[in-house]
């Protein structure tokens, strides 16, 4: 009888499919490695939150880990994964050197979400009031732990391919140690949107999404001062109703009733606040990855209005579910006209549905995802080899590393004999 094999995924939190995209891409993950074979276990140093799946339910067995303690070296050793799945580089720094010395044969793989550095770059240029230029991404302090990380792996999950030529072009990373996998998603059938709302059915704006991410909350603030009084004046029966996780005070404060801008916090349920909208609204001024908040509205036949940034990388060469614009004024015009024109409407859902099915559809990735898993399982010690610049990060950077940790590990205890 086969010995099933088993994927260790460490998750800086436990999943939240409703209240982030990463939550959601985490679950694709997990489905996939399922079809492929494997048993999964999810460990994490994370406290539980209220809203994290029930990973039992998956079928996952869930673990909570300790930072800086050599607990997880004996467990690691005694599970014995055939692969184990980073999430975030951040995740890889505190437990890569400890898979790498206790599981030296586990295939070790870093998703990277999307890259922080490229978010940090456009974010810092933003608030300096200047155009963002791609190698900005060198000059950034977290690029540093961002490429070590991906380098020390032996595949990185890429979301997005202006992330895969930023990499591949300006860091000069080598094409083995990426992967391609952005969204895995059931393809649409058209019979499906029949039975959503109707364009007379639906009323209203919406912005979606998790208040803690600061593209979101920047966003939410450009909607309220610029973009959304514009077109309160042009459409003055309309609302705009903001949701997402974790709203802070500041962003409760922004909640103006009379001028039609509210605040409602957590949705209950996020699909059914996007189906009942008319348009969404997606202004967003710096970040990177691709956009859960944009694909979900595609999925429930929302057209949305989003900038350059939003929809980067998202439909390749096909017409986008709406408008793209960075403009103020255009931006405006944009959300005016295809609130009120039918037609404008059925054709931006429509546009919407050959995105999802021609570049996020599952079954275009899968067996191929799987393949290169399999290859990489087979040809580890050559594919190493190959990556002398990751053995040479793996010995140096980890080693000190290593030291600081099992230094926090020994104050910690000694702390707790006194």
């Amino acid at each position: 009888m086969n010995h099933i094999q088993t994927v260790l995924i460490i998750g800086f939190v436990w999943p939240e499919p409703n209240s982030s995209a990463a939550g959601g891409r985490m679950l694709q993950l997990i489905t996939q490695f399922q079809q492929q074979g494997y048993s999964i276990t999810f460990a994490s140093p994370a406290m539980d939150s209220d809203f994290m799946v029930d990973l039992a339910a998956l079928n996952v067995d869930k673990k909570t880990i300790a930072l800086n303690c050599s607990s997880f070296d004996i467990f690691v050793k005694e599970l014995n994964p055939a692969i184990v799945l980073f999430d975030r580089f951040m995740i890889e720094e505190q437990f890569g050197w400890r898979v790498a010395e206790n599981c030296p044969n586990a295939l070790r793989i870093l998703d990277t979400e999307d890259l922080h550095c490229l978010r940090s770059a456009r974010q810092k240029a933003f608030k300096a009031h200047r155009d963002f230029v791609i190698t900005d991404t060198l000059k950034e302090e977290v690029a540093k732990r961002e490429i070590a990380s991906i380098l020390r792996c032996d595949l990185s999950l890429i979301i997005s391919e202006f992330e895969m030529e930023l990499l591949e072009k300006i860091f000069k990373i080598d094409s083995q140690l990426l992967y391609y996998l952005p969204f895995l998603l059931e393809p649409i059938s058209q019979s499906t949107f029949e039975k959503l709302p109707s364009f007379e059915e639906r009323n209203d704006f919406v912005f979606i999404g998790n208040f803690l991410h600061e593209p979101n909350w920047n966003a939410v603030q450009y909607l309220k001062e610029s973009i959304w009084p514009l077109i309160r004046k042009q459409l003055p029966n309309t609302n705009l109703n903001i949701y997402g996780a974790y709203p802070s005070q500041k962003a409760l404060q922004l909640h103006q009733p009379k001028d039609g801008f509210y605040i409602k916090g957590r949705a209950n349920d996020a699909n059914e606040v996007v189906q009942n909208a008319r348009i969404v609204l997606a202004p967003l001024r710096f970040g990177a990855g691709i956009k859960g908040k944009l694909i979900e509205a595609i999925q429930c036949g929302t057209p949305s209005i989003t900038t350059s940034i939003g929809a980067e990388s998202m439909q390749g060469n096909l017409p986008w579910n709406g408008f793209i614009t960075d403009d103020v004024t255009e931006f405006t015009k944009a959300a005016a006209e295809l609130y009120m024109d039918k037609q404008l409407w059925t054709t931006a859902q429509q546009n919407g549905i050959a995105i999802i099915n021609q570049r996020y559809s599952k079954e275009k990735f899968e067996n191929d995802f799987a393949a290169k898993i399999q290859f990489l399982l087979a040809n580890l010690s050559q594919h190493r080899l190959d990556n002398f610049m990751g053995a040479l990060l793996q010995h140096h950077t980890l080693t000190s590393t290593k030291y600081m940790s099992r230094w926090i590990e020994t104050k910690n205890s000694k702390e707790k004999k006194n």
